[in-house]
């Protein structure tokens, strides 16, 4: 299943796009709006839980980053990036920003702080970089002068090679493993799945490379002829969720497939997740059967698939005692799901647990688990950044 796909021109930051993005915020002038913050009950299986508006206003939010002085970093689909204070009032966006391509599912996409950024104030955010008529998903680090609102010393350490014409499957998740290296994810594009398996190419892949965009010495595909090395796994449609798992250090991700075949994915260096040779999923329009079958010898399993679709957006494992029994279990937001899925097990096998936010139904883009332990989603129905607080958290 595919997140809702819009069309919006290319954004070219600066007074213009600034303009623009005040326009647009609920009428707002100044370009901030203060939130009226407030909750609602969520029923679940350790009792009533306390979602909380933080936020809104928002156009398109597709990420969440927390930043040390408790504000919050988020990007904008359509080519902003803004700051939200503590109390939900929204900054005006981000100066130097990059030329973005905000077309169909692309546009400025995630953000993740360095892991040293309380003293290198370094972000990387991963966006549709238009060149030459087409577009890639490209990935960039600079500094963040929040005072001034703006990014200093950006430069490009990643761009997905082919370039493509559409403007769908982009990935783009961005997670730092332990170890400091950079995991990115990369889609299929939609119109190019027959290269997810071609290690020749960045479609369908997931690469690892360090902070600076070089290539780390022990990647699987180091060595081998013909192979781009900077590729970790291949064989992926479009992973939009990714998460490093707490105790074993592990990348997780999942990733749409097509009609039916949602999978949750063990990332393991140097294996092959099938796309589109393997797959639950089937033709859109036909139905009909893709590849051959759904599993081989030679491609790894998923560890959990939704069919019928779900369309899964955001991740992460949640840890701390706060949310009891919960701990350990791994969040997926929905798009085309609408709810916030809860799925307990470890690498041995996954189980569905439960499904969250029966009562208010949104399309979920981004699912972090916050320093204060709570649980913040994007809500790109409303516009929204939102707070999960377990039973009898007060904050």
């Amino acid at each position: 299943m595919n997140a809702r796909a819009g069309t919006r021109p290319v954004v070219r930051l600066g007074l213009a796009a600034g303009i623009v993005a005040v326009l647009t915020i609920l009428g707002c002038r100044s370009g901030k709006v203060e939130s009226a913050q407030h909750s609602v009950p969520v029923h679940s299986s350790l009792g009533t839980l306390q979602l909380e508006t933080i936020a809104e206003g928002l156009a398109t939010p597709w990420a969440v980053a927390f930043l040390p002085d408790g504000r919050y970093l988020v990007t904008e689909r359509p080519g902003r990036m803004r700051v939200i204070s503590a109390e939900g009032e929204l900054s005006e966006p981000i100066a130097g920003l990059p030329e973005i391509q905000a077309r169909g599912q692309g546009g400025l996409l995630d953000v993740a702080l360095a892991p040293d950024f309380a003293t290198s104030g370094t972000i990387y955010f991963a966006y549709a970089e238009p060149v030459d008529g087409k577009a890639r998903t490209a990935v960039m680090r600079a500094r963040l002068d929040i005072g001034n609102l703006k990014l200093e010393s950006a430069e490009r350490i990643f761009a997905q090679h082919p370039a493509h014409r559409g403007n769908n499957h982009w990935g783009a998740r961005l997670v730092f493993a332990p170890d400091g290296q950079l995991f990115v994810t990369l889609g299929d594009r939609y119109d190019l799945r027959d290269q997810a398996r071609d290690l020749s190419s960045h479609i369908g892949k997931i690469v690892r490379l360090r902070p600076d965009g070089g290539i780390p010495s022990d990647n699987p595909f180091t060595t081998r002829n013909g192979a781009l090395p900077e590729i970790w796994s291949y064989g992926h449609r479009n992973v939009q969720g990714a998460a490093i798992h707490p105790d074993t250090g592990d990348l997780w991700i999942h990733e749409h497939g097509p009609r039916g075949g949602d999978e949750v994915n063990r990332i393991l260096p140097g294996r092959d997740y099938g796309w589109p040779r393997i797959t639950f999923g089937r033709e859109y329009a036909s139905g009909a059967r893709i590849g051959e079958g759904t599993s081989a010898p030679d491609v790894e399993p998923p560890l959990w698939q939704w069919t019928p679709s779900v369309a899964p957006s955001g991740m992460s494992f949640v840890t701390g005692d706060r949310w009891g029994t919960w701990r350990g279990d791994l969040l997926v937001g929905t798009l085309a799901g609408e709810r916030l899925i809860r799925l307990e097990g470890d690498a041995g096998g996954l189980r569905e647990a439960e499904r969250l936010l029966d009562e208010i139904r949104i399309r979920i883009r981004d699912v972090r688990q916050g320093p204060d332990g709570a649980i913040y989603l994007l809500d790109e129905s409303k516009g929204r950044l939102l707070r999960l607080r377990p039973p009898g958290d007060q904050g």
